[in-house]
Formats: structure tokens, C-alpha cells, sequence
């Protein structure tokens, strides 16, 4: 009896707390930061059909490169995607010289996240100069048939489809890396589009967790 009666007591007092916790609080509880998973080579690129911020409808043969295919799962509010966006947009540049198609998810349920909303995908397009598609994920079908967990993250193809590359951009996290951090995805990338395989040893990408909606968590 003594057991539950403490037990019923921690309960009304986390309670008490998360009552008494504002929404900017809460929301900054939120932001887990993730991890991405080890990279499963050879998992094949799964199939989609997305609306882009230009009006444009990009599925996988769309956005195919004849090198390889980079898709990743990106938004406008993760401090984790905001610290690396003038490096992203300079790598993905060079990646497409190189023959490497590119496509930007953003998954997020926009509910609690005004920031993601299609209209700020828009303007984020537009500010940073994006040469690759950014498109949303409405119903969040996309991010599940990945297996995407957080903001920033990156699925490296090579030109079979065939997953190569499951790691993080540079050393940066929620603040910039150093300026002279090693490009790590643009390296790994490069070397698909000229050998068709990825590097063995890749250090994962961290980022916010994907905001799911409510119903499909």
C-alpha cells in the first residue's frame, strides 16, 4: 500500500509539472535529437510521388541520377538542419555536377511546427538557392517507407538504386562544424558516383526527431 501510494504520488507531481510547463518549454522538451541507423547497403530506394514548392509532382525516376540518387529528409525549423544548409546546398550542387540526383523531404507534421509549413518551405527554397527539389510528405508515407528518423537524414543510392550511404553531412551539429570539417557525404558520394559502393566506415547524422502525427506514432 505504501509502494502505491508513492507511485500515485509521482504521478500527480510530474503532472503538476508538465501543467506548470509553458509551451516554449515544451516544445524545446520535444526536439529529441537522433541518430540515424547504420547504413544497410543494398536496401533499395523505395518509390514516391510528391509535390514539390515549385508545383511540380517529383517521384524517384524524376529525381534519378545517372551516378546515384541522394534523398534526404530535411525541415526549416531543426537547428540541426539550419547549422548545415549554406554547406548542404554548396555539396549538393557539386554531388549533381558529379551526376548525382537530389531530392529534400520535409515530413513533418507542420501542426505544432508552423516553421515547416509548405508556405516557409517556399521562402527556405527560395533564400538558400536549393538547385535540387524540396518537396512535402503530406501524409508522412515517404518518411515510414525510408524508416527516416530525424532532421537531417541522408539515403546515399547508387545508380542501381542501392543504398550506399546512411551518414551525416560534416562534424556540425546544432551549431556549425569547423570551417575546414571534412565533407564526409560529399566524399562518400563522390566515391558512388565513381565506384558505385560507399565507404565502409560512416559516422551517423544527429538531428531533431521526425514530428509524427499524432495518429501514426
Amino acid at each position: 500500500m505504501v509502494g502505491f501510494s508513492c507511485l500515485l504520488g509521482q504521478y500527480w507531481l510530474i503532472n503538476g509539472l508538465l501543467d506548470l510547463m509553458d509551451h516554449e518549454t515544451w516544445e524545446k522538451a520535444s526536439m529529441v535529437s537522433l541518430e540515424t541507423p547504420i547504413c544497410d547497403f543494398g536496401w533499395k530506394a523505395v518509390d514516391f510521388s510528391l509535390m514539390g514548392v515549385d508545383g511540380q509532382t517529383y517521384s524517384l525516376e524524376n529525381v534519378r541520377g545517372p551516378n546515384g540518387t541522394l534523398v534526404m529528409f530535411i525541415c526549416n525549423h531543426c537547428p540541426y538542419v539550419k547549422a548545415i544548409l549554406d554547406r548542404l546546398v554548396r555539396d549538393m550542387a557539386e554531388l549533381q555536377g558529379k551526376g548525382i540526383g537530389v531530392i529534400a523531404v520535409m515530413s513533418n507534421d507542420p501542426t505544432d511546427y508552423p516553421e515547416d509549413s509548405a508556405e516557409n518551405m517556399k521562402t527556405v527554397a527560395a533564400a538558400n538557392g536549393f538547385t535540387f527539389p524540396y518537396v512535402i510528405d503530406p501524409t508522412q508515407a515517404t518518411a515510414w517507407a525510408y524508416g527516416a528518423v530525424c532532421t537531417p537524414d541522408f539515403f546515399g543510392f547508387d545508380k542501381n538504386l542501392g543504398l550506399q550511404y546512411r551518414g551525416r553531412l560534416d562534424a556540425s551539429g546544432k551549431t556549425p562544424g569547423p570551417s575546414d570539417a571534412r565533407r564526409e557525404l560529399f566524399e562518400a558520394m563522390s566515391q558512388v558516383a565513381e565506384t558505385g559502393h560507399g565507404p565502409a566506415q560512416q559516422t551517423p547524422s544527429m538531428g531533431c526527431s521526425i514530428k509524427w502525427i499524432e495518429d501514426q506514432e
